[in-house]
């Protein structure tokens, strides 16, 4: 196991220099560079930037340099804790991401709280009383849950709350705590709103989970060692819960891999809709405007915590279930 661990960590540095060179690739991909749209929103606006602008924005940037030179200077940066600074911002990238990265986690780690909390005991009652009235009705909301998007969701709950309630459920404070400094009334108040972004973020995930929880507990109920026990006495629910569900609730702990990366990217799309003050936005801003110090910081934080969460839940497998664990200990 300890060999294992050792040799997946070794593994993550030519996996993340590779997917740095790739991220700074795409970012660089679209024709023209930031002060090629900034320019257009310029031009948008009725102004025109001069030609020595251009040109000093150009050298203080770097854009005037290859392409691999940048990317050895922002790579150079970004191991000394340097992430550059936004062009469109004109702030350090670092300061921009921090501070709505508290937000981004808050919303994130409550939606997969909630995903969790819900889906286990409603997958694992789904297996157990298969065919149920009960069943049905979970089985129904699954498939409904799983086939309308999130941001339809956020749509139609935004409708019905202005329509029949007149209230604006966008954003994750009131008014007069959007620009206020924190404090325990701000921290009330943004609990209070923040159940619409758990409920939208979390259906989908929500009903994904019960199925594949389901699916995988009534596979395991049916297998010999199950029936063995049940023969010799063993009681229903510590037969249940001894083996069966560890290993049905597999699916659970691999999410891991992508749930790190969601605490900071956020559901993009719903946080637009929600005018959510996440990084969501921020990410999808700078990749339309190619502010490559920006998107580029961004990927890479993504990618480090996608190969990060991906470690976890494969050393989390190897502890819940044994015969994982058993097959790397004599790989």
């Amino acid at each position: 196991m300890i060999a294992y661990t050792i040799r997946r960590i070794l593994y993550i540095i030519p996996t993340l220099l590779i997917i740095s060179m790739i991220s700074f690739a795409i970012i660089e991909l679209p024709p023209g560079d930031y002060l090629t749209a900034y320019m257009a929103n310029l031009s948008a606006q009725g102004t025109e930037a001069s030609q020595d602008q251009i040109a000093a924005m150009r050298q203080l940037y770097g854009l005037d340099q290859p392409i691999y030179i940048r990317y050895v200077k922002w790579l150079w940066r970004l191991l000394h804790g340097d992430m550059g600074i936004s062009f469109e911002w004109n702030r350090p990238v670092s300061d921009l991401i921090w501070e709505r990265l508290a937000l981004t986690f808050a919303v994130s780690l409550f939606t997969v709280l909630f995903i969790w909390v819900t889906a286990l005991p409603i997958g694992i009652y789904s297996a157990v009383k298969q065919y149920s009235p009960g069943d049905y009705i979970f089985t129904a909301i699954s498939f409904i849950g799983l086939g309308i998007p999130n941001f339809m969701i956020a749509l139609v709950l935004l409708w019905l709350a202005f329509d029949y309630w007149g209230v604006a459920l966008t954003g994750l404070f009131s008014r007069e705590f959007v620009d206020a400094p924190w404090s325990w009334a701000k921290f009330v108040d943004m609990l209070k709103h923040m159940w619409v972004p758990i409920i939208v973020l979390g259906t989908g995930g929500t009903a994904g989970l019960v199925r594949t929880m389901r699916a995988n507990l009534l596979d395991e109920l049916r297998k010999p060692y199950v029936v063995a026990a049940r023969a010799n006495g063993v009681s229903e629910l510590k037969l249940l819960f001894k083996y069966p569900v560890r290993i049905a609730i597999n699916p659970f702990i691999s999410t891991i891999g992508w749930i790190l990366p969601q605490l900071v990217s956020g559901a993009t799309i719903v946080s637009v809709v929600l005018s959510l003050p996440t990084t969501g936005p921020l990410l999808l801003n700078a990749l339309l405007n190619q502010d490559m110090y920006l998107a580029g910081s961004f990927i890479m934080m993504l990618s480090v915590l996608t190969v990060i969460g991906t470690l976890l839940s494969d050393l989390l497998l190897a502890v819940v279930d044994p015969r994982i664990r058993f097959e790397r200990e004599n790989a």
